[in-house]
């Protein structure tokens, strides 16, 4: 079959997600057919490569066909594709949950599995309702959320979602809840110095938490980085007095790690920034490398011995699963996943590209249409604006975002920019030359759509 008739048949047979579909009507933006990868590169159809600057939505790890994961898989195909798991376990499920409880080494120490971040939170969210139930305290019903929050695309996990873009349109469908100011440094609500202001952004909670805490199940965050929200990013500081207003109202901390778990800022979770542990945490995304999906919803086992009798009314079950739950074929990857990080010292590891990613940045600062520069480990994000001193947005119909993509993928990378945030989030594999390579590419796909005078 030709790269045409490809085209042709994607276009009458699939409807990709987060994709207005009449777009592919547009000659320049015909959807880009891979056939492989290996390493930080995709090849598409005509034997172009690309830089995989954003992971493939931010899950691979360790770059595309590891050996050593590729085997894994084959290993346990020949032994166990799949079982139910309920009433029924599992090497894999037994081994990975064992290993990553150990790296996690705190109070978090009970493994739920479910197949992608939305599930995960899904669990999360169901799961501290029903704890609070079962304490006692039904009317405890009602989560904050944080205004540019992403937490997936399940109607709980709109729920407490802050993009309006996404989630706006299905707000007759969605839960109540109560949302707080975001911790945006850069557009600070509260009008502060992010230098001096000692996380103020969080009177925001402590308010809502004042007037309502009889009422409030728990708080979901993503740690450190909001990133479908713009690659928002805030200090440490404030998931730390997040974590003690929490204790003093008597609510649950929620830590939505999809996108930023397995060393992505630089730590196995970004929680370890701010030296506290949460109640409940979503992992995904990084978990398999990008090999296949699957995710954890890890808690405590206060949460857990809550739900543990012998239940004879049924009431004190956790009634949650998916048919692929604790997934063996995914579950195998996991865990060489975990063995080769560990292998690698990635913690160590990664320091040397985290530091030349933030040498690489610097070519950006001076452009007249760069805002701001924000980096938490291998995230990176180079914020685009209008002007400078107003720090004025581009429109969404400007359409910086695709035409930079566009460029990017002339020049050989996948950018991909978030709003109008040009963002890096890499396989760990990357060199540092190729470090150097990729924000050349993104600074001349830049300069081509908003030249530099």
């Amino acid at each position: 079959m030709n790269k045409q008739q490809f085209i042709e048949d994607d276009f009458k047979y699939i409807w990709h997600p987060f994709t207005q579909m009449k777009s592919f009507e547009n000659e320049k933006n015909k959807p880009v057919i891979i056939k492989s990868g290996k390493g930080i590169y995709l090849e598409d159809i005509d034997g172009n490569k690309y830089i995989d600057a954003v992971s493939s939505w931010w899950v691979n790890t360790l770059g595309h066909s590891n050996d050593r994961i590729n085997k894994a898989i084959y290993e346990q195909t020949k032994k166990l594709e799949h079982v139910l798991f309920a009433g029924f376990t599992h090497e894999p499920a037994i081994e990975f949950s064992k290993k990553f409880i150990q790296k996690l080494n705190n109070k978090l120490t009970k493994v739920f599995f479910s197949d992608n971040g939305s599930t995960a939170v899904e669990v999360a969210l169901k799961m501290a309702y029903q704890y609070q139930v079962l304490k006692g305290h039904s009317e405890k019903r009602i989560f904050i959320a944080l205004q540019n929050s992403y937490h997936g695309d399940t109607l709980g996990s709109v729920s407490v979602g802050g993009v309006d873009m996404y989630h706006k349109i299905y707000k007759p469908l969605l839960f109540e809840i109560r949302q707080a100011i975001s911790p945006y440094c850069y557009r600070c609500p509260m009008n502060c110095n992010k230098e001096t202001c000692n996380c103020k952004c969080l009177e925001s909670v402590e308010n809502i938490l004042k007037k309502e805490s009889t009422q409030i199940a728990g708080i979901i965050i993503e740690p450190l980085v909001q990133a479908a929200g713009g690659m928002i990013m805030y200090p440490a500081e404030y998931i730390t007095k997040l974590r003690k207003l929490c204790d003093r109202y008597n609510i649950l901390l929620i830590d939505d790690e999809v996108a930023m778990g397995f060393y992505r800022t630089g730590k196995f979770f970004a929680y370890e920034h701010a030296g506290i542990v949460p109640d409940i945490m979503c992992a995904a995304k990084g978990i398999t490398a990008g090999y296949m999906p699957l995710s954890v919803t890890v808690t405590t086992d206060e949460i857990y011995n809550t739900f543990y009798d012998e239940d004879k009314e049924g009431y004190k079950t956790f009634y949650h699963g998916h048919s692929y739950t604790a997934y063996p074929l995914a579950l195998s990857v996991a865990l060489e996943n975990l063995k080769i990080m560990d292998e690698m010292n990635i913690e160590e590891y990664l320091k040397p590209k985290i530091a030349k990613f933030t040498k690489e940045l610097e070519k950006f600062r001076n452009h007249k249409n760069v805002g701001d520069i924000r980096q938490t480990g291998m995230v990176c994000a180079v914020e685009l604006v209008k002007d400078k001193r107003t720090k004025e947005p581009f429109s969404y119909k400007d359409g910086i975002g695709e035409k930079i993509y566009l460029e990017g993928l002339k020049l050989g990378a996948i950018l991909r920019p978030m709003w109008n945030c040009i963002y890096f989030i890499t396989p760990y594999i990357i060199t540092e030359e190729e470090i150097k390579e990729l924000t050349n590419i993104a600074f001349k796909a830049l300069n081509k759509v908003l030249p530099y005078d």
